[in-house]
């Protein structure tokens, strides 16, 4: 007979990025972290701020990926024994919406951690208490009902959060406009380009002061042939 697989794995040892790369990435806005990645990278719209984070800034961290799957939340318990300080908490549920992911006390357990945030693809619970601890969250609503703790759970992995497929030791960027995420093998890469989109930003941010009222130039593009004035 078959012996029963254990109903909780754990990596504790994936590749993380540098202090210095995460630094790259503090105060940017998403919207720059996307277009250094040619206009992808951010998680589903469902999944916004909540409580802190809807007044705070950008938060950035390595990614710590709890798949739960439905109606779970063993694997998000599990990672509160291997997080380090500064990372963020994404816990999939397979974008499941009848219970809660997570409530206060769970992410007042992540602030005892201090971690820089929490994602997920489910509901919260408990928005007073939410509030009251203060760490900066994103998931899909609020929702009262209670998850179950029985498993099969991976923490360390990978998993999809929000149409994007996560690993663990990518980089997470997050504001108010929504959540992005840099995979591990692309972060110098996205680093580089953010420094073109920083400063083609900071030129057009001028234009628009300095009284630019149109971003087209019809007349140029006609002329080039490239659009056609059809009355």
């Amino acid at each position: 007979m078959l012996e029963e697989p254990p109903i909780l794995r754990i990596r504790r040892n994936f590749p993380r990025p540098t202090a210095a790369q995460i630094d790259a990435f503090r105060g940017v806005p998403t919207g720059f972290v996307c277009d250094a990645m040619n206009g992808a990278g951010s998680l589903d719209t469902a999944i916004a701020p909540i409580g802190a984070a809807t007044t705070s800034g950008p938060v950035v961290g390595t990614a710590v990926v709890a798949e739960n799957g439905p109606a779970e939340i063993l694997a998000t318990m599990a990672a509160l024994s291997i997080v380090q300080a500064g990372d963020i908490l994404l816990s999939a549920v397979h974008g499941h919406q009848g219970t809660s992911a997570c409530g206060d006390l769970i992410l007042g357990m992540m602030k005892n951690n201090d971690l820089a945030g929490f994602v997920t693809d489910g509901p919260m619970r408990d928005i007073e208490g939410i509030e009251e601890v203060g760490l900066p969250a994103w998931c899909t609503g609020l929702n009262p009902n209670s998850p179950y703790s029985k498993g099969p759970a991976t923490v360390g992995d990978g998993a999809i959060v929000g149409g994007q497929y996560v690993c663990s030791g990518d980089i997470i960027v997050a504001d108010r406009s929504g959540v992005v995420v840099i995979p591990h093998a692309k972060i110098d890469a996205t680093i580089k380009a953010l420094e073109e989109v920083k400063a083609a930003e900071d030129a057009f941010e001028a234009k628009v002061k300095g009284g630019a009222k149109s971003f087209l130039d019809l007349d140029a593009m006609v002329a080039e042939g490239k659009a056609v004035w059809i009355d």
